[in-house]
Formats: structure tokens, sequence, C-alpha cells
């Protein structure tokens, strides 16, 4: 069975591995902005910890994590 670690990702991390942005700091200004919604609720938590099937919004891009 795998661990917690295994099956998510931060919020943060996940917009810089998906490419919506270039660097780390970049994510944590978007995101304590409160430009990012995940399953369609803005959220500023940059460690917020997202699961497969989690629906991420920023600007026009919507991802879901997989």
């Amino acid at each position: 069975m795998p661990t917690d670690d295994q099956t998510t990702i931060r919020l943060d991390q996940f917009l810089k591995s998906s490419g919506l942005v270039s660097t780390g700091g970049q994510a944590k200004l978007l995101i304590q902005g409160g430009e990012v919604a995940v399953n369609g609720e803005i959220e500023t938590r940059r460690r917020r910890q997202l699961r497969p099937g989690d629906l991420v919004q920023l600007d026009e891009h919507q991802l879901t994590v997989e």
C-alpha cells in the first residue's frame, strides 16, 4: 500500500512541476495572492497537499492531479 508521501504533492510543487510557473517563489506569490483555486475554491496555503483527482486552476489553465 502506498504511503501518503507517494500519493500527494504540495500545491507549490505541483504548479512548478506542471510548468505553470518557473520558480517556487513565483508559485508562492500566486498562491498567497489568492490566484490559485483547488477544486473550485481559492487556496492560499502553498503546502496544501493535493491528491489524485484534485483540480487546480490558475488563470485559464485547469489541471487535474494524476
